[in-house]
């Protein structure tokens, strides 16, 4: 059995795991290592399984606590050249293990690929895990623009983890000034709800089974709003609907489906 434990995504921190049988992978650390423990064990997630921590891109809210947890748990950092080079200096005794960008790499019984995204990074690059059952996740945000090579990643996931970050007219009204809405609503900011919408329509299919909104902004978007705007596309194939909160880790999310690659 797959389990995806949402531990938290927002503009302040942003972490997930994905667990099989008795190992599991942990996607972003960007809460402290002490937060994250605390909510690993809120929704009875044992983080002496994780054989690794991979990094979308190197942004705070993605990386604080990755340092102290590797270290803490003797684990690796799975991540793209480019990151790990900004990280590095903060990462004494922590080993890497680097992703290759349009390919997968075999790590612990997981298969994890890669591509890059659109984002104001170093090399910040969409995840799909495969675990030892077949199962496949995908985890995509902090993305200006879904690009074809996002698109090709997304396809057949049984669960997708995809930023839902503003609505259109919150952001308009945010108060925001306007180089900032433009830094987030540019090819190299955040995908708003309606874009994730039009995303999710173009590589949804049988096998998809769960989505997770995430990183949603706390001053542009709601879950209601953002649920609202995807709500409609998924029903087409009864897929379940699930809003990732800042403050809080959901129940854990477990994928009952057949676990086989369509």
């Amino acid at each position: 059995m797959t389990t995806l434990y949402v531990l938290g995504s927002g503009s302040s921190g942003n972490a997930f795991a994905i667990g099989c049988e008795e190992q599991a992978l942990l996607v972003d650390a960007g809460f402290s290592a002490r937060e994250i423990a605390q909510r690993a064990e809120r929704v009875g997630f044992d983080l002496s399984r994780l054989v690794g921590i991979a990094i979308t891109h190197e942004h705070g809210d993605h990386t604080s606590g990755v340092a102290r947890l590797a270290r803490q748990l003797k684990i690796p950092v799975l991540a793209a050249v480019g990151t790990w080079d900004r990280l590095r200096p903060r990462m004494p005794k922590v080993d890497f293990v680097p992703l290759r960008l349009m390919h997968s790499i075999e790590h612990r019984g997981f298969r994890v690929e890669s591509c890059p995204t659109s984002h104001d990074a170093a090399q910040p690059v969409a995840l799909a895990v495969t675990t030892a059952t077949g199962y496949r996740v995908a985890v995509a945000y902090d993305l200006g623009r879904p690009t074809t090579a996002v698109r090709l990643l997304l396809r057949n996931a049984h669960a997708i983890v995809l930023e839902a970050n503003y609505d259109d007219v919150r952001l308009r009204t945010s108060g925001y000034p306007p180089s900032v809405q433009a830094r987030i609503a540019g090819s190299g900011g955040h995908l708003s709800n309606r874009a994730a919408a039009e995303l999710l329509g173009d590589v949804l299919h049988e096998g998809l089974e769960l989505v997770v909104l995430a990183h949603l902004s706390e001053r542009c978007n709601t879950g209601e709003d953002a649920r609202a705007a995807v709500a409609p596309v998924l029903r087409r194939r009864g897929c379940v609907l699930h809003v990732a909160k800042q403050h809080e880790a959901l129940p854990a999310l477990e994928l009952r489906g057949t676990g086989l690659l369509l």
